[in-house]
């Protein structure tokens, strides 16, 4: 049996469907890549809050497999929204790569009084701006080549970017400072894989049972449920970030006023993935308070 891999066709979800080829045939088992370009990538004068969130990029690929062009959809877990759709079923999270943002041309010390930052993201602008509200934040969209090749150009002072991308495509060594996710939480599923096959798909299931890491889908599942009790994707100002610990799962999350100037963290421990995002998500609405929370559709 060939495994179909469907993969959006950027440099880094090509890199990331190759790395899942390549422990797949370390189990003997052969791998297609179906490569496709969905709507977001080639749409890059529009906010992704604009398109509809992070799903935007995962959902192309999950019509290839609903319509059996592939047999697997392989997404970067950032980028699929909070519900798997009804026909699918998310089964496989390979070992997890550095969940850490990063910062690109320059560090955060290194950073003159207003100079330019540039982001797409809503979290990584608002905890920026909770330590540095003198920052010139800017958007940036693309692929990675483009984001980072937009550091030091055009007035732009430095780029976030996430260390597994960097790591991935074997730019670690432009990263100035690796950002302390005990105060930048990553999003949601930053680093991570998460496969996606078919509902009636026992035997891809079964195949990939073999790559899975128990302690990151746990986690990545932690993650999820945090965002869904939020109700929303990548246009709130939030994230979250499990790791196991034997039979265990720690959860530490952020949430702010879209302008940083207002952020609430938490941390839980506990075994149920879904209860303990869900209980996260709920202390920290809680906690922030409707007030903060008016800028978020904004």
């Amino acid at each position: 049996m060939t495994l179909r891999l469907a993969t959006r066709r950027s440099p880094l979800a090509l890199a990331q469907a190759r790395s899942v080829a390549s422990r797949l045939a370390a189990h003997g088992v052969a791998t297609r890549l179906v490569e496709l370009e969905t709507s977001a990538d080639v749409t890059l004068d529009v906010p992704l809050r604009q398109l509809g969130g992070q799903g935007v990029f995962a959902v192309e690929v999950q019509r290839a497999l609903l319509r059996g062009e592939a047999d697997v959809a392989v997404h970067s877990a950032k980028d699929l929204p909070s519900t798997t759709p009804e026909d699918l079923v998310l089964v496989c999270v390979p070992e997890r790569r550095d969940p850490r943002d990063v910062l690109v041309g320059r560090s955060l010390a290194g950073l003159g009084p207003g100079a330019t930052v540039a982001t797409g993201s809503p979290r990584r602008r608002a905890l920026l701006h909770e330590r540095r509200p003198d920052l010139h934040i800017v958007e940036l969209r693309g692929n990675m080549a483009r984001r980072l090749s937009a550091a030091g150009r055009d007035g732009v002072d430095a780029v976030v970017a996430a260390a597994a991308a960097l790591e991935r495509l074997e730019e670690s060594p432009r990263v100035a400072e690796f950002l302390d996710p005990d105060w930048f939480v990553p999003q949601v599923g930053q680093g991570a894989l998460a496969l996606e096959v078919r509902a009636d798909d026992e035997e891809s299931a079964r195949i990939l049972a073999e790559i899975n890491d128990p302690g990151a889908f746990a986690a990545l599942g932690a993650e999820r449920a945090f965002l869904r009790e939020l109700g929303a994707g990548c246009s709130i100002p939030a994230g979250a970030f499990a790791r196991a610990d034997g039979d265990l799962l720690d959860i530490s999350g952020v949430m702010l006023a879209v302008d940083g100037s207002a952020s609430v963290r938490h941390r839980l421990v506990g075994a149920d993935p879904e209860a303990l995002g869900r209980a996260l998500a709920r202390h920290l609405r809680d906690e922030l308070g409707g007030a903060a929370l008016t800028g978020w559709r904004s």
